[in-house]
């Protein structure tokens, strides 16, 4: 199993990490600092480079260490552990968005219970000063929902904190102190420059015991926890737990390269597979927040899905790139510009687009009402269009990426192990299929033929073939046979499965 899918089967469990990271809490309002106009810069200088074992990471831990802050964040006592069966009780945040996104799978929420004193609870996070004025940037769910939060800094001083502003679809939150003098900073780095094997310190307050530093080496970049649609995680092994969420990841100069997030943990404690966000795309929203309140994102109305190089070579792409559209929501900016299932598309605002998460992330950080231009790959030309960008709201996706007559006899396509049949009266009223719904019902899938492989399944219904519909399995088996008769090496088919529009696109060498 590739590292990709094992990610994907533990999702829970990986993103589980921010959980275990900072005990869930419970958010009121947030409060918006209005006289917040600027950061002052760092007053530290980067400190040399120095490789353990060989030296000591000591210098740079002098000059990062008194920039970190402990995060207390104050909520109402919630329901005990266990009245509704779930491991941290009802109506806890986190609880919420599991059951949201991963239904009941997976392994329950291990945690370490919050202090409580009376009607309340405090949960402990992590944080870093990035303005000597008292600016403090840490992870969203660590205040998330937060009555009150308080700011303990590394000489034990302790601060009341405001809300400035916060983002949970990048998990990011801005705090502003004020303190009696300029306080100690850290200076942002470049996440860019990272490679696999470079070497990083993680520091924060794990389980509440104090300011503590771990070390360890960039594992991986570019990591999707399929929590959101701008996951583009630095994997490392440094270790860190419960209480390091939303402190800094810093390199050997002692710059911030990224915000210490989520862990892969099967038994609620470090394995050395930890995850965090990227400097760079930290940096940017940090700005937008520091304004005060929410990021607005922008929306297109589109499920897409990558271009493998199946379906490249079914629709005549010449290079793996861009992101196919498999369903167009009705009446959304990417219908009114005439978008259309199943086109690719390849560049958007002026940006090419190599991936599904280069148009997730492009559509998002253009401002809702801009009129951007799209350009697709149709039916083997380039075309392109204008789309008016609407407001992404939580009930709508940016982009979101698909993981997503008389009965005839079963129409055999034997060359890539499909058995057809038309939808019947009993076919629709099984599969709950709209009165106006046609295609083929796929009834039977060979397991050693290339059908299987791509993934189809027996009640799917094949509603396109080489992006043309077809109405029953007659058509579909004509469609395929004359693919096949082209010479393309594979056929795209366009598959209703459930309440989800797919392509898959299946090689006619494998069958």
């Amino acid at each position: 199993m590739s590292p990709l899918s094992i990610l994907r089967r533990h999702r829970v469990a990986a993103l589980l990490g921010a959980a275990l990271i900072i005990s869930p809490v419970v958010v009121s309002s947030a409060e918006s600092n209005a006289g917040l106009s600027t950061v002052a810069a760092t007053t530290q200088t980067p400190v040399a480079g120095i490789t353990a074992p060989n030296g000591s990471f000591a210098p740079v831990i002098a000059v990062t260490k008194p920039a970190v802050v402990t995060i207390t964040s104050i909520m109402k006592t919630q329901p005990q552990a266990g009245d509704d069966g779930s491991p941290l009780g009802g109506n806890v945040p986190f609880d919420q968005f599991f059951q949201q996104f991963f239904g009941d799978q997976g392994m329950p929420m291990p945690r370490t219970p919050p202090q409580q004193q009376g009607p309340r609870a405090e949960a402990l996070g992590s944080g870093f000063i990035v303005g000597a004025d008292g600016t403090i940037v840490t992870n969203n769910h660590v205040i998330d929902g937060a009555r009150s939060i308080k700011v303990t800094l590394d000489d034990g001083t302790e601060l009341p904190a405001k809300l400035v502003g916060h983002d949970a679809k990048n998990d990011l939150a801005v705090l502003k102190i004020k303190a009696d003098k300029p306080l100690p900073t850290v200076k942002w780095g470049d996440s860019s420059k990272l490679m696999t094997g470079d070497q990083v310190l993680a520091i924060g307050n794990p389980f509440g015991i104090g300011t503590t530093v771990t070390a360890g080496i960039v594992s991986a970049r570019g990591r999707d926890l399929h929590s959101g649609p701008f996951d583009d995680f630095i994997q490392i092994d440094a270790p860190i737990n419960h209480g390091n969420s939303g402190g800094p990841l810093v390199d050997v100069n002692g710059n911030v390269i990224g915000i210490n997030t989520a862990i892969y943990s099967p038994n609620g404690g470090s394995v050395g597979v930890g995850f965090a966000i990227p400097s760079d795309q930290a940096q940017k929203v940090i700005a937008k927040l520091m304004k005060g309140g929410d990021i607005e994102y922008g929306y297109l109305g589109v499920q897409i899905q990558p271009v493998t190089p199946d379906v490249a070579g079914a629709i005549g792409l010449d290079h793996l790139a861009g992101a196919l559209v498999s369903s167009v929501t009705p009446g959304s900016p990417a219908a009114k510009a005439g978008i259309e299932v199943g086109d690719v598309i390849t560049g958007f605002g002026g940006k090419e687009i190599k991936d599904t998460k280069d148009l997730s992330r492009a559509v998002a950080d253009v401002p809702p009402g801009s009129k951007e231009t799209v350009d697709v790959w149709r039916k083997g030309k380039a075309v392109q269009v204008s789309a008016d960008v609407g407001r992404n709201t939580d009930d709508v996706k940016t982009a979101s990426n698909g993981e997503g007559g008389k009965p005839s006899a079963g129409q055999g396509v034997p060359s890539l192990g499909l058995g057809l049949t038309d939808i019947t009266p009993d076919i629709r009223q099984e599969l709950n299929l709209a009165d106006n719904q046609h295609g083929a019902v796929i009834e039977r899938v060979n397991p050693d033929k290339a059908a299987s492989a791509a993934g189809l399944q027996p009640g799917d219904v094949i509603v396109g073939v080489d992006q043309t519909p077809v109405k029953n399995a007659r058509q579909a088996n004509q469609a395929i046979a004359e693919a096949a008769k082209s010479g393309k090496k594979s056929v795209l088919l366009l598959v209703d499965r459930g309440d989800q529009q797919i392509f898959v696109a299946v090689p006619f060498a494998a069958g």
